[in-house]
This record gives C-alpha cells, sequence and structure tokens, in this order.
C-alpha cells in the first residue's frame, strides 16, 4: 500500500516547475494536511562527455541563484516529447558546440525525492568534432579534465552543483571496478 492523495490545493503553476500542497493519508494512518510538493514536468539530463585521451568536458556555467559561476559537466531539460539521448545530444551541442556519438543512459533518480518528483538522467557519451560555439547566454567558457583534475576539484569542493557531482561520482565509481 502506499500514500493516498486526498485533495489538492495550487499554490503556483508555471512550464518550469509547479507548487501544490497535497493533503496525504499514509498506510499507517498518519494525514498529513498540506504536504508540500514540487511538480517538474520536464526530466534533466546531466551528459558525460569524454574525449579520446580520457578527459571530461567541463562548462564554466553563470548560476544566478548562487550569484557564481560553476564548473558543470553540460546539462539541462528535455523538450516535450524528447528522448533523454537526444535531450543530452543536443544539451552537450548547446552548451559546448561539441558533437558527440555513443550516447548510453548510466543511471536515473530523484534528487529530492521526500518533496519533488524530478528525474535526473546521467549520460555518457564520446565527444568528436567541434562544429559550432557554445552559448555565451549560458557558459562563460568550457575546459576538458582529467580524472585526478576532477577528483582534485571535488575534494576542494570546486564542484558544487548535485547534478555535476554525482553523474561525476557515478563515473568515477566505474572507472574503479
Amino acid at each position: 500500500m502506499k500514500p493516498q492523495r486526498l485533495a489538492r490545493t495550487v499554490i503556483y503553476e508555471d512550464v518550469w516547475v509547479n507548487l501544490y500542497a497535497d493533503r496525504v493519508l499514509f498506510p499507517n494512518g498518519r494525514l498529513i494536511e498540506r504536504h508540500h510538493f514540487l511538480d517538474f514536468e520536464k526530466e534533466a539530463v546531466a551528459v558525460l562527455v569524454e574525449n579520446a585521451q580520457g578527459q571530461l568536458l567541463f562548462v564554466h556555467a553563470y548560476r544566478y541563484i548562487t550569484d557564481s559561476i560553476e564548473w558543470e559537466i553540460p546539462g539541462g531539460t528535455a523538450e516535450p516529447g524528447e528522448e533523454i539521448l537526444a535531450a543530452a545530444r543536443r544539451e552537450a551541442f548547446e552548451e559546448s558546440g561539441y558533437e558527440t556519438s555513443d550516447h548510453r543512459l548510466i543511471y536515473t533518480y530523484h534528487p529530492m525525492n521526500g518533496i519533488a518528483n524530478q528525474v535526473f538522467h546521467v549520460i555518457h557519451c564520446r565527444a568528436g568534432e567541434k562544429t559550432a560555439d557554445f552559448d555565451p547566454n549560458e557558459i562563460a567558457t568550457t575546459r576538458w579534465l582529467a580524472p585526478a583534475e576532477i577528483k582534485a576539484m571535488i575534494r576542494s569542493q570546486e564542484i558544487r552543483d548535485g547534478l555535476s557531482l554525482t553523474a561525476l561520482l557515478l563515473y568515477l565509481l566505474q572507472q574503479t571496478e
């Protein structure tokens, strides 16, 4: 048996995120009158783009919310009806200008499953030719990093984006197996 929604109050709805207050009955009889629920209609992708030298592609992304420019791996949201691997290819290209190939899903998870239905997918692919410039409205620059450099940046907390960190730790875990 699972928790059951008895009622829903709409607090906010938008194309990016919806916020609801649900009245929820849990299997043990516990009733929560206002269980806040963040609804994300679009799924997100993090793209581990690897070159022939075993380095991963990073982007220096502008982040308004944290008032920073962060080192991250390429990523973003899938468009309605867009398949996850196609979204990964598109996001990697938009944020770096690199063509990519051999896309494969390595992990899917819910980063905040206590309050949100957001879905993140981690995709690994191979770097191809750079055929365009990155989007300067989103990205300051790009950079290739070797696994040792990535580990050092994680240890020194230079990489702070949760989607990137999860993807990188999964990638590094696979490298040690």
